[in-house]
């Protein structure tokens, strides 16, 4: 008899490499609105060839497919990925990531008008170095081949009551 296992394949941390954050807000007719672009740069073990299925998997085991376009998880409590916004830092939590971050004063303002931000889980390993200028990571996140082969979720912001 054979079976087939359902069972989702193990999770190769290592072929994620380093996982960066960015963020920043666009000015829309109904206001600022805060993004987030979460991906790798590349560098694991498996190299660029193996980033987008590492990262994938990782997606795959928090319920989130790439490229069904943009999931509302606002209404999605039971969704296993978190949003932390605390003066000063924020952080990004799912199964196997604990990314922390250190927003803008524009994105935190935006966050607080807003209680979300959009996240581009991006698939596509960043191209080449350390992220940090605003018109790059615009035109990466912008990009069709990142927007095709990403994860795009509406996120709802939590924050420690005190």
């Amino acid at each position: 008899m054979t079976s087939i296992s359902t069972d989702p394949r193990p999770l190769r941390t290592a072929d994620l490499g380093t996982l960066v954050i960015m963020c920043w807000s666009r000015e829309t007719p109904e206001g600022d609105v805060p993004f987030l672009l979460a991906c790798s740069l590349g560098d694991g073990e498996g190299g660029l060839e193996a980033t987008p299925a590492a990262v994938e998997g990782l997606l795959s085991r928090s319920g989130i497919a790439v490229g069904d376009g943009i999931l509302d998880a606002t209404g999605l409590p039971d969704l296993p990925v978190n949003l932390l916004v605390v003066p000063g830092a924020a952080a990004l939590t799912m199964p196997g990531v604990n990314a922390q971050f250190v927003p803008t004063a524009q994105w935190r303002e935006a966050v607080d008008e807003r209680g979300y931000a959009c996240l581009i889980f991006a698939t596509r390993p960043w191209p080449g170095g350390e992220p940090g200028e605003a018109e790059a990571v615009a035109a990466f996140a912008n990009h069709e081949d990142t927007l095709r082969t990403s994860a795009q979720l509406v996120l709802p912001v939590r924050s420690l009551r005190t």
